[in-house]
């Protein structure tokens, strides 16, 4: 049973920094390709970063530069952190694999930027 559970989100001032964490289980974690997604109120959800399995990684062009996704295999665990935050990036962050998302999303983290 796939459970992926977020967390490390909090309100934090435009600027400001936040380190999120998915720790996975249930897949073969060191060889799947995983992404963070958000959410904000009314909106879709948006992908905003994704790493393969050998650590290669993307991002989508509104958080580039200032996100960084990473793993840690031994872990089963995918992180971001987040610098130079502004209000926009406030959301739900939630991880996932990036095509063929497992149906078990998890619960999120909120991250709530103030200007």
């Amino acid at each position: 049973q796939v459970q992926l559970v977020e967390s490390g989100g909090g309100l934090v001032q435009a600027g400001g920094s936040l380190r999120l964490s998915c720790a996975a289980s249930g897949i073969r974690f060191s060889s799947t390709t995983m992404s963070w997604y958000r959410q904000a109120p009314g909106k879709q959800r948006e992908l905003v970063a994704t790493i393969i399995g050998g650590g290669s990684t993307d991002y989508a062009d509104s958080v580039k530069g200032r996100f960084t996704i990473s793993r840690d295999n031994a872990k089963n665990t995918v992180y971001l952190q987040m610098n130079s935050l502004k209000p926009e990036d406030t959301a739900v962050y939630y991880c996932n694999r990036p095509f063929r998302a497992f149906p078990s999303w998890g619960q999120g983290t909120q991250v709530t930027v103030s200007s």
